[in-house]
């Protein structure tokens, strides 16, 4: 567990899907830097204390509005909604089928929607509010096989900028984190369904410039540090945390 820090005491804040992977790693990282942190998931059991859990949908408009509620009221207040829920499809444009695509840009984009409008009243009475939105290397590289999920989150980059023009005036930031390939379940998941798990992990690493998977506590620092104080001139900012996947052009290493 991140040592205290206290920067973030006083502060309240929101974290869907945060039962495990990124989101779990981020509101961790918030509370132990002073935040009072609810998690809203659909999977509450999973979320340790002191974590405030609250079973929520991101897909129903009436279990957002509960949940989000619920934790203002319990926590005092809202300062920071970070928008993490979210879920995966693999494939090219032909293979998902018109079901799997509106489920898709349901959660991924209009579950942030749906938390975002209801968090609003709260953090316009905020001195600090802050929106954190995890988006991905998919909005702004050409992955093969993710064609449905990159759309998906090219919407949340453009809506992350929409959303920070919208709202700066009223004392609102809105940035988002665009995580590489990251070591989570999720990504566990798909590693176990390949045909060569060792082969297909292998081929991950190598594609980050780094030469290794992004970690959960890595892109959780990031969202730590755009929901913060220290990143008050911080608006409309999609922060990379790719292992330089994005700008990196390396040449091919020298074989021995």
């Amino acid at each position: 567990m991140t040592e205290p820090t206290g920067e973030l005491t006083g502060l309240k804040a929101i974290v869907t899907g945060g039962a495990s992977g990124i989101g779990l790693a981020t509101a961790g990282l918030l509370a132990a830097r002073g935040a009072a942190v609810a998690v809203l998931d659909l999977s509450p059991g999973a979320v340790p204390r002191p974590l405030l859990a609250l079973k929520t949908d991101v897909g129903d408009d009436t279990s957002v509005r509960a949940g989000v509620d619920a934790a203002a009221a319990e926590l005092g207040g809202l300062d920071i909604l970070v928008n993490n829920a979210g879920i995966g499809a693999a494939g090219t444009v032909e293979d998902n089928p018109d079901e799997q695509w509106h489920r898709v840009l349901d959660i991924n984009v209009l579950g942030l929607v749906r938390t975002s409008r209801a968090a609003l009243p709260y953090l316009r009475r905020s001195p600090h509010a802050a929106i954190v939105n995890t988006c991905s290397i998919a909005a702004t590289a050409g992955l093969p096989q993710r064609a449905l999920y990159s759309a998906s989150k090219g919407a949340v980059q453009s809506l992350t900028l929409a959303m920070a023009a919208d709202h700066v005036r009223e004392g609102i930031r809105v940035n988002c984190v665009n995580p590489g390939t990251a070591d989570t379940p999720w990504v566990g998941r798909l590693l176990d369904a390949a045909d060569d798990p060792e082969a297909e992990r292998a081929a991950l690493d190598a594609r980050q410039p780094m030469g290794r998977l992004v970690t959960a506590e890595e892109v959780a620092a990031a969202i730590a540090y755009l929901a913060s104080p220290a990143a008050a001139s911080v608006t409309g900012t999609a922060l990379a945390v790719d292992g330089g996947m994005q700008g990196l052009r390396l040449r091919p290493s020298a074989r021995p």
